[in-house]
């Protein structure tokens, strides 16, 4: 199992530095990955930096993490510049970008008051166009694509990326929701996130890996991911064992979420310093679960 963190670019880490300063950190502490809200405005008043901005600062003050969007609503990107960015990315960073995409949240802010498209079916349709277009791109040979939603004629994209086949592509979805995992299955991992506020389950997570598992089309790796909250205290031994049944249900990613809450803050109150030395401590020997 490898350990990530999952990083809202907001409040008092809305600047790329201090994210690039962060992910260093993460990284010298033995953290596996460095993970990125993908968002253009939310409902709360914040500051907010562009997080492909940021991730290109964090490629440039790191030499092993992976990192990338987690992820990226891309009904409100072009596909072809998310193909372009991400190779870019994927150039700078030396191949350790993942590519994390979604449907995107509800958040007005940025799909009502923005002008961009509501309907969630809608928006399953385009990022499934979306991806057949980004990886056609990817192929580095002369590419054409007619959709529903999206047109491109005679385009030929390089450099192809440094990872090859592909940079890998992890899709988000809320379980038991069936058709986002059915869209997982044709890609390289999964972000799944309860229906209801809570946490999933090992037991939820073993039948939503039998799932994906049933509707794969090959044995090539498959990436689970599991977000939390931080573990607390320093008991490695609690830490092992809250770890271990997901390991088992199928868990490739244990992903922490850095929420101001945790620490005692909140959306106007963020205690970075707090935030900073508990990702100085590394993932709290997680190694041993």
């Amino acid at each position: 199992m490898k350990y990530g963190l999952d990083i809202p670019p907001f409040g008092g880490l809305g600047d790329a530095r201090t994210l690039a300063d962060l992910a260093r950190d993460a990284e010298a502490a033995g953290w596996d990955g460095f993970f990125i809200w993908d968002h253009i405005d939310r409902d709360v008043v914040l500051d907010i930096v562009d997080p492909w901005i940021a991730l290109a600062a964090v490629a440039m003050q790191t030499e092993r993490i992976r990192l990338g969007p987690l992820v990226t609503p891309l009904p409100r990107r072009r596909p072809w510049k998310v193909a372009r960015e991400a190779v870019s990315l994927d150039h700078l960073s030396g191949g350790r970008l993942v590519l994390g995409v979604g449907l995107g949240s509800g958040q007005p802010s940025e799909w009502n008051n923005l002008g961009e498209e509501t309907d969630l079916k809608r928006r399953g349709a385009m990022v499934d166009e979306a991806l057949d277009i980004i990886t056609g791109l990817w192929s580095g040979e002369p590419f054409s694509y007619r959709g529903q939603h999206y047109t491109v004629t005679d385009s030929q994209f390089v450099p192809v990326p440094v990872q090859q086949p592909r940079i890998p592509i992890w899709t988000g979805g809320y379980w038991p929701n069936k058709k986002p995992f059915l869209r997982a299955a044709r890609w390289d991992g999964v972000f799944p996130l309860p229906g209801r506020d809570g946490v999933l389950s090992p037991e939820q997570i073993h039948d939503l890996v039998a799932f994906i598992r049933e509707h794969r089309a090959d044995d090539r790796p498959f990436d689970i991911l599991h977000r939390c909250e931080p573990l607390p205290g320093a008991d490695l031994d609690r830490a092992a064992a809250r770890v271990a049944p997901y390991a088992l249900a199928g868990v490739t990613w244990w992903i922490e979420a850095l929420h101001p809450w945790h620490f005692g803050g909140g959306w106007d109150d963020w205690p970075v310093e707090a935030m900073r030395d508990y990702v100085r401590r590394g993932p709290l020997g997680l190694a041993q679960a």
